[in-house]
């Protein structure tokens, strides 16, 4: 971890370590193609480390099944459906089926159904007839499932998600920006793993039929386990991918792609670049003393600086080498202070960077100095002192 020590009334600068570049990487061209609206993130901090419109809106098509699913899962969870759970296919479940144009896994009408097979069938080849049948036996029907969707990602804070139905058919005012649904993946991933599993199975067989995934980085790139791709007329062939590369993730999304070829040429180039261009580091765990801050009539001369959450760096690999970290107050603080009251804030910046700020808080509570100390620092005034 890095150490530095305040010096002065009111910043300490502290050199990022850059020993912390990757040693041997050999990076890739830039991503390349026409796709448009893209980002990368690092799961484990969620810091974006490229956006191309990333935070506008844009017609999913089956990359919103995502959100069909994590309520599935939540469902799964509060015992609402259990995998072994029958559902009837309807007509309406039915009519996304062989009969349609759309991904299916040919349910038949009428037939019952094991919940385990639907969730394989919607998530490993997308199954429209899946996800409907899915919806109805949680939410009794679709247009409730879909308000389900709508509610759930208001209190994820999803602010660009607009879900008009469960299959991601082209609908107006269907849409998600890529960074939500980034951000949709890394939940479904953190807190639905042995869901997450089945976004990695390459085929899917039922009733006698086999599908394939697909998913264009199975099997194109090593580590790679999920997550979803998309394609209609309004949005073109978009993907969710995912890979865990030497004990981190990336997630990559885009859409805008011409054709299969050109969108599995785009999801390799995005996904080495997310690992090979790019450099993410844990700078400080959470609790863990970065600084001191002075204190101005205190019970102590300094409080001890740590962050409430863990803070991360990241950054190109060229631009990395250059950041610097500063702690940055308004000092001395007057007492009192109490544990946990943001005192300063580290600031990481360098040329091509957007420069962060992160809050520093108090480890522990600072009382003031008894009124004899007081007074000793108001005479230490009056006389020119400090």
């Amino acid at each position: 971890m890095m150490r530095g020590a305040h010096k002065g009334l009111a910043a300490c600068v502290v050199a990022l370590g850059l020993s912390l570049a990757t040693a041997g990487a050999q990076a890739p061209a830039a991503p390349t193609g026409p796709a448009s609206h893209a980002v990368t993130i690092d799961y484990e901090s969620g810091l974006v480390l490229a956006c191309d419109r990333c935070e506008e809106p844009i017609p999913p098509a089956s990359m919103s099944k995502l959100m069909t699913m994590l309520l599935v899962a939540e469902a799964l969870d509060r015992g609402e459906i259990a995998e072994d759970t029958l559902v009837t296919v309807s007509e309406r479940a039915w009519r996304h089926g062989a009969v349609s144009s759309g991904s299916h896994m040919f349910l038949a009408l009428g037939a019952q159904v094991r919940v385990a097979d639907l969730v394989r069938g919607a998530i490993i080849v997308s199954a429209n007839d899946a996800c409907v049948a899915l919806a109805e036996a949680v939410a009794g029907s679709e247009e409730a499932f879909v308000q389900r969707m709508n509610d759930r990602a208001g209190q994820l804070g999803l602010t660009s998600a607009r879900f008009r139905n469960v299959t991601g058919l082209d609908e107006e005012g269907h849409e998600i920006s890529p960074l939500d649904l980034a951000r949709l993946a890394a939940l479904m991933i953190r807190e639905h793993p042995e869901m997450y599993a089945h976004y990695a199975e390459r085929r899917f067989s039922f009733n006698d039929r086999t599908q394939e995934n697909r998913n264009p980085l199975l099997g194109a790139f090593e580590g790679a386990d999920g997550v979803k791709t998309g394609h209609t007329d309004a949005s073109g062939y978009g993907l969710i991918g995912s890979a865990l590369v030497g004990g981190q993730r990336r997630i990559i999304v885009f859409n805008g792609a011409r054709t299969m070829a050109e969108r599995r040429e785009r999801a390799v180039n995005m996904i080495r670049s997310a690992f090979y261009d790019y450099q993410v580091r844990e700078i400080y765990e959470a609790g863990e003393v970065i600084g001191e801050a002075r204190v101005w009539l205190g019970a102590r001369r300094t409080v001890p600086l740590v962050s409430a959450v863990p803070i991360y760096a990241a950054a190109p690999q060229s631009v990395f080498r250059g950041l610097t970290a500063s702690i940055v107050y308004q000092g001395p603080t007057p007492a009192p202070i109490e544990a946990d009251q943001v005192v300063a804030h580290l600031v990481i910046e360098g040329p091509g960077y957007d420069t962060v700020r992160y809050p520093l808080i108090a480890r522990e509570p600072v009382a003031r100095a008894n009124p004899f100390s007081r007074a000793l620092a108001g005479v230490g005034i009056a006389f020119g002192g400090s």
